[in-house]
């Protein structure tokens, strides 16, 4: 949810126009999922958003595509992975807005989507995907995946050095391909272990969301997926022109196994779904990534400010949509607006994104802007003590 503002090309300094769309995509997904919690929501919701879930997914191939972009660069060229200047752009990017969001649910309890919050600690250390009990902590659990991203930030750079300090650089596919195959060893042993005792009562689909859908070590098939396709477009030019050629078939190949992956998983608390489900809609946008960063497609040629600006907002979206709508509902069935109208959905959905273009422009400008002065002034000191 939180890849760099703008998703730029890091290699050509150029807009990568087809990430935005597909992150437009994402956010649309996400909004449309979760208007489903409200009481409040039209029928035809239940349709539209049924696989809405998977906005998530495309968000998480999105990061790991850009992020590892980011620093197989620097190794490609030799440079040493910088440890501040990589935590000080995640930090100006994920923190300031995310703060802010905690501060306004811890401190203001009409804007709780839910009535239980997680304990302060678990969102201030990026832990809250562990054991979330959504009977109990329902309100902002969204931030979930925000923690799996943030623990992938944390570990993918230590990797990567230690994979350096070594010199097995080169054997890097292989932890990727055994985190991977990790994934479906720990969903299958978490199904027979604990769910399987507790199917068909009220507990199972509690215990899924925390045992299957929220923990890292079970959701990191779309952030690998997105290493992988780095890798692949950094290291291996061979590959990449080859795959740059047929990138319209990767688009169709992406879109194919998308739709195979909805009725896989038009069952999702099923057994086939939660241990094949999350890697094989992974794998389908991961084809549609990387035909929208090939010149050859037309998500790649296509431009839209309309999903330009739905990109930049898209992180102060995903923060304040859910408490956002609830207010929205709340204040307009006052005005005799019914709840279950499409009226109600349209300005309910109007309302979030002017609250995230406000959270946009408030909190996450002023801190992009900080955060190039900070980083312009370390490598300015750099350069002073390296002549």
């Amino acid at each position: 949810m939180d890849d760099e503002q703008g998703l730029i090309d890091h290699t050509r300094h150029k807009k990568f126009y087809g990430l935005d769309h597909l992150r437009a995509l994402a956010i649309i997904l996400v909004l449309l999922f979760h208007y489903q919690i409200f009481d409040h929501h039209t029928p035809w919701i239940e349709k539209a958003g049924k696989f809405g879930w998977t906005g998530v997914d495309l968000f998480f191939v999105l990061s790991g595509y850009l992020i590892a972009s980011q620093l197989f660069a620097a190794m490609a060229k030799g440079k040493q992975i910088s440890f501040p200047d990589f935590f000080i752009k995640r930090f100006f990017r994920i923190i300031p807005a995310y703060l802010v969001v905690v501060a306004v649910y811890f401190c203001i309890q009409p804007f709780r989507e839910r009535e239980g919050l997680s304990p302060l600690w678990r969102f201030l250390t990026f832990t809250q995907n562990f054991h979330l009990d959504l009977r109990v902590y329902g309100t902002f659990s969204h931030s979930w995946s925000l923690c799996i991203e943030e623990q992938f930030y944390l570990l993918l750079p230590l990797i990567l050095i230690t994979l350096v300090y070594l010199k097995k650089t080169s054997q890097g596919y292989i932890i990727l391909i055994v985190l991977f195959l990790a994934g479906f060893a720990c969903r299958v042993f978490t199904w027979y272990h604990y769910l399987v005792p507790l199917e068909g009562t009220d507990d199972y689909w509690i215990a899924w969301n925390e045992l299957i859908y929220y923990p890292t070590y079970n959701r990191l098939d779309g952030l690998l997926t997105g290493v992988a396709i780095a890798a692949l477009f950094q290291f291996k030019p061979k590959i990449k022109a080859w795959i740059t050629d047929r990138a319209n078939w990767f688009l169709l190949a992406g879109v194919g196994l998308l739709s195979c992956s909805y009725f896989v998983c038009i069952h999702e608390h099923d057994f086939i779904a939660s241990v094949f489900g999350f890697p094989l809609v992974s794998v389908s946008y991961g084809f549609i990534v990387t035909a929208a960063i090939s010149p050859h497609t037309f998500l790649y040629r296509l431009r839209s400010k309309i999903t330009t600006n739905l990109a930049t907002l898209s992180y102060s979206i995903y923060l304040t949509h859910k408490g956002v709508i609830h207010v929205a509902q709340q204040l307009l069935m006052k005005t005799g607006i019914a709840g279950e109208s499409t009226l109600m959905f349209i300005l309910c959905i109007t309302v979030a994104i002017l609250a995230a273009w406000l959270m946009n422009r408030i909190v996450e400008k002023p801190f992009l802007k900080l955060r190039e002065v900070i980083l312009k002034r370390n490598r300015n000191q750099e350069v002073s003590h390296h002549p």
